[in-house]
């Protein structure tokens, strides 16, 4: 009897906290729904009075600077991952990056904007792609050292041992062993990572601000989905605020099918 009340009580507790996740998805697609169309993909964001156009500038911008985001956090995250549990995870050094990715993990990501755009915007004397996927690469980068870290320590010790005494090297075990044995780990990690900054608006103001048109370069600045949902949500007409519901379902549908990716991959197989 206590375990059919519990297991219960963990049911109505879990339909509790469902309700605004499935609230939010419904009140998307029904106010954003109807306008999901192809021109969306491949339009450009309407100006004023004007009626139609989509946000597919927004799109390509979105992929791009979290494309970069990755091509910069990945590496250097599972470099650090493979030093912090590996290399030399007792040392004093490993101790304080721990510490400092924890610190980030919670890091406001309006900062993250602040930061870049004092060092790469001002620099470069313009906002721009690049700046917007460095900012993204800050918040990406504490998430996929942790979660690798984690990852190359679920490796049993005994595969690690059983390759040394085969006469690898360090480097060989991490590459050979470690890093194929904890891939899927790695990739939860990461494809969380991406999930979280892909919706991510604040850094963006700083560093990459937006376009009405398509990117043409990494040095100019570029549209994303959550500044445009931002900017279009504000705007009086009817034609801007109705894209902004469809911007809105599509970068939700995203992030909601990276979140189902990590959980399938990072699944545990039987």
């Amino acid at each position: 009897m206590r375990s059919g009340l519990l297991t219960a009580g963990t049911w109505l507790v879990a339909l509790i906290a469902s309700v605004p996740l499935i609230s939010v998805l419904y009140m998307l697609i029904v106010q954003g729904g109807g306008r999901l169309s192809a021109e969306l993909f491949t339009e450009l964001p309407p100006a004023g009075f004007e009626m139609g156009g989509g946000f597919g500038n927004a799109i390509l911008g979105t992929v791009v600077m979290v494309a970069i985001a990755s091509a910069i956090s990945i590496p250097i995250g599972i470099l650090a991952a493979a030093y912090l549990s590996d290399v030399d995870p007792d040392s004093k050094l490993a101790q304080w990056t721990r510490f400092l990715a924890k610190v980030l993990t919670g890091f406001p990501s309006i900062l993250a904007g602040v930061f870049v755009y004092a060092v790469v915007v001002l620099a470069m004397g313009r906002y721009s792609a690049l700046a917007g996927g460095i900012a993204l690469a800050v918040l990406m980068l504490p998430t996929i050292i942790l979660t690798a870290e984690e990852a190359m320590k679920m490796v049993p010790r005994k595969m690690k041992d059983a390759a040394i005494g085969m006469g690898c090297t360090r480097s060989q075990v991490i590459w050979q062993i470690v890093l194929p044995t904890g891939l899927p780990g790695i990739l939860t990690g990461v494809i969380l990572a991406v999930a979280r900054v892909a919706g991510e608006s604040a850094p963006l103001l700083f560093t990459a601000l937006f376009s009405n048109y398509w990117l043409n370069s990494l040095g100019e600045p570029t549209a994303s989905l959550s500044i445009l949902i931002y900017n279009f949500s504000s705007m009086p007409f009817e034609n801007q605020i109705e894209l902004a519901w469809a911007a809105s379902l599509v970068l939700v549908l995203i992030v909601l099918v990276f979140n189902i990716l990590s959980r399938l991959i990072g699944r545990p197989k039987i």
